[in-house]
């Protein structure tokens, strides 16, 4: 069986072919994900929240990312796996290099950092040292203490423009692929047809390339409310592997994320 890779995702892209991906932290998942068509995982400090109870993805270290990256792969050896930088392990370039190449050797295939110009150069000097870098623009998880709150991005003029600015020079500075995090719907559009580098939406409309959601969202089973850009496709539905399968359609066939799952 063929490994996943970064050109079969720009071929997706090329190919106007939607794309699902999916968080997961250990093996099972991973395995059975892969199984009923997922290609893409992403091993998320999200686990902060869905594993470990933390009220946010703050806590999370180096070695829990590390840990959890190590499992997906025995689970997966198959799937394209990006696996999240968590907070502060990016600080400055020589900590980037650092911590980015142990999750590149525990088995990740690209490594996810949050933020806009401030991480230019940490991207620039990942992808000259072979690390393959996915940006995260819009509502980013490990900024909650500066925001307060969980908010829609890009319904200003000034974000708008923000972005934009920011999706662009993060592609001049090497990024491969960018998570477009709850950034309304239209703006999502504009900045996917504008870049060359395929996009994976989370609660930012239809017209990303690739969808991705928190698999705990996709179960049903998230401790308190469902994000309102999420889906329970496990409702009405008789198991895991039919909810995935499920799941995996809808985006190819672009019947997910519907008009209540996004944002205007």
């Amino acid at each position: 069986m063929k490994k996943i890779n970064i050109n079969d995702i720009y071929q997706f892209k090329s190919k106007h072919k939607k794309f699902a991906a999916i968080t997961a932290y250990d093996a099972t998942f991973a395995n059975l994900f892969f199984s009923h068509g997922i290609k893409v995982i992403l091993i998320g400090d999200s686990l902060g929240m869905t594993v470990q109870g933390h009220c946010s993805t703050i806590p999370v270290k180096m070695e829990d990312m590390i840990y959890h990256t190590k499992c997906v792969r025995r689970g997966a050896p198959y799937c394209f796996l990006i696996a999240d930088l968590p907070f502060m392990s990016y600080f400055n370039v020589k900590d980037a290099l650092k911590n980015a190449s142990k999750l590149m050797q525990s088995g990740a295939n690209m490594v996810k950092l949050e933020g806009g110009d401030k991480i230019l150069e940490i991207v620039h000097q990942l992808n000259i040292n072979s690390i393959p870098v996915c940006g995260h623009i819009g509502l980013t998880p490990q900024s909650i203490n500066m925001y307060g709150s969980y908010k829609i991005q890009g319904k200003k003029k000034s974000e708008i423009k923000r972005l934009i600015n920011e999706a662009t020079l993060l592609e001049k500075s090497g990024v491969k692929l960018l998570v477009l995090e709850c950034i309304v719907q239209n703006l999502s559009k504009v900045i996917t047809e504008k870049l060359k580098i395929p996009t994976i939406g989370i609660g930012s409309g239809s017209s990303t390339d690739g969808q991705i959601l928190v698999m705990h969202d996709i179960l049903g089973i998230t401790c308190g409310k469902i994000p309102s850009f999420a889906k329970n496709f496990l409702l009405n539905n008789s198991g895991i592997p039919e909810a995935i399968e499920l799941y995996v359609q809808e985006v190819e066939n672009k019947h997910f994320p519907h008009a209540q799952h996004s944002f205007n």
